[in-house]
């Protein structure tokens, strides 16, 4: 038996790997870390007792469990256990996106005071091994994070029963010295080089769909049609989508003609071929001021007919005022109108309210790195929704950079272990924020909604809360 010397090595929790670690803020080191290297240390920590100013960041853990996250980040970098380090440093990554804190790596503060526990691992990851594992996964690796992290959130009804959506680009400008093209985020604004990213949000309740992005090289129309399939593969059979002028195409007309079960609304741009019309159009006066004309209309190059809906405003002719729409949906003009498309500035209220966890900065251009960080932020803002309705309505209303900085950053508290479950207790605020009657006695509470209790990535550790 000589010859099978050494054969401990072989043992995949014994595995080292050669991790850059941030230190300090100015300071990383490179660590010999091994899964079970990080289970010894992490529950050395805990048996020490914490005490830090990220104590709120735990009050996501309990919604990482009803949503299923973990399991998203172990399929989607192909973890073969609970104890896998990447599906951690991922985890780490969706909690940065939560705090909404740009190179958060290279804040001191977390350093040294806790953040790291609540992802699992006993280091905080450097921007060059975070970037090293996301480089590894695929744009499709993304999408299909999407699309089921959007099955998930249908199942949670995060998304309204209308099925009314909004899509829009969203365009982040950039300072690259890449040689690309040059778009326009505004008609009135100089040309630049950005990073564009296509979103669909649900109208009703503000929460997004999937998002697809790309250089400033990306066109709308096939961003647009690959966003679609994205959302047909997460289960959406049918819907009204609102748009903007950037999406009078050939191509996306066509597509939403021809499918049997989604229909487009967008404002259409006023060219000759549609303001020609304007005074050909038998108008219904529907109130003082305010009349509709319809009629057919189809954009050069396609055969699939529209329906041009103009809005006119003014009582007499010499201050007619016009404004064209062109859809595929068969309902009411007048309900399309006033009733359907103010719903288009959900999605601009989520882009003003939640950019801050990843989606206002481009910062590299590597579309595998960027589409992975933008993703997992995904994660983090669905685990935010849920926790944002616990809390008291004036709360709700917060955007991404108020909550992660009242709520889940300037929280007091300290953390310890006792037997099985891992305490963590609030001295207070909490009070305000209406925590002990949703996060008191958790383990039972999610046991009694048929979530299992023990965290995987804490190594079975339950988690309760006590409010001081």
């Amino acid at each position: 038996m000589a010859f099978k010397k050494k054969l401990y090595q072989l043992n995949p929790t014994k595995e080292i790997k050669e991790i850059v670690i941030q230190k300090t803020k100015r300071e990383k080191s490179i660590s010999s870390v091994s899964e079970q290297s990080n289970e010894r240390h992490v529950r050395e920590i805990l048996a020490n007792k914490l005490s830090g100013t990220h104590i709120g960041i735990w009050l996501l853990i309990p919604e990482y469990l009803r949503l299923g996250a973990w399991d998203l980040l172990k399929g989607s970098f192909s973890a073969e256990n609970n104890n896998d380090l990447n599906a951690r440093i991922a985890m780490q990554l969706v909690n940065e996106s939560a705090l909404c804190v740009n190179r958060i790596r290279r804040k001191d503060s977390l350093c040294n005071q806790g953040f790291s526990i609540a992802n699992g691992l006993s280091f905080l990851t450097s921007d060059e091994t975070a970037h090293e594992l996301l480089d590894k996964r695929s744009v499709q690796h993304s999408e299909q994070l999407q699309i089921t992290l959007m099955q998930l959130r249908r199942l949670h009804n995060h998304y309204n029963e209308q099925n009314i959506f909004a899509i829009d680009p969203h365009r982040i400008p950039s300072a690259t010295k890449r040689l690309m093209p040059c778009k326009k985020k505004r008609p009135n604004e100089a040309s630049h080089k950005m990073m564009q990213t296509f979103f669909c949000v649900d109208s009703f309740s503000g929460q997004p769909l999937a998002f697809n992005l790309g250089s400033s090289g990306k066109n709308c129309s096939s961003a647009t049609l690959r966003l679609m399939e994205m959302i047909q593969q997460g289960g959406q059979k049918e819907g009204l989508f609102i748009a903007d002028k950037e999406h009078y195409t050939k191509e996306i007309a066509e597509y939403f003609c021809k499918h049997p079960s989604f229909d487009i609304l967008l404002p259409a741009p006023e060219v000759q071929k549609i303001t020609q019309r304007y005074s050909q159009l038998k108008y219904t006066p529907l109130w003082a001021g305010y009349a509709l004309g319809v009629d057919t209309f189809q954009i050069e190059g396609s055969k699939c007919p529209l329906q041009l809906i103009v809005q006119r405003q003014g009582e007499r002719s010499d201050s007619f005022c016009y404004k064209p729409f062109l859809t595929t949906s068969t309902q009411k003009p007048v309900d399309l109108l006033t009733k359907v498309f103010p719903q288009r500035w959900t999605i601009e209220e989520f882009f003003n309210f939640e950019a801050d966890m990843g989606w206002n900065r481009a910062s590299t251009f590597n579309l595998n790195i960027k589409y992975s960080k933008q993703t997992l932020a995904l994660i983090a803002q669905a685990a935010t929704h849920q926790l944002k309705k616990k809390l008291p309505m004036n709360y709700r209303h917060w955007t991404a950079a108020h909550t992660a900085e009242q709520v889940l950053t300037n929280m007091e508290g300290d953390i310890r272990v006792k037997d099985d479950t891992i305490i963590v207790t609030f001295y207070r605020d909490h009070e305000e924020l209406n925590l002990k009657n949703n996060f008191e006695n958790m383990p039972q509470r999610l046991l009694s909604e048929g979530v299992n209790p023990k965290i995987p990535w804490l190594f079975d550790f339950k988690l309760d809360f006590k409010f001081k």
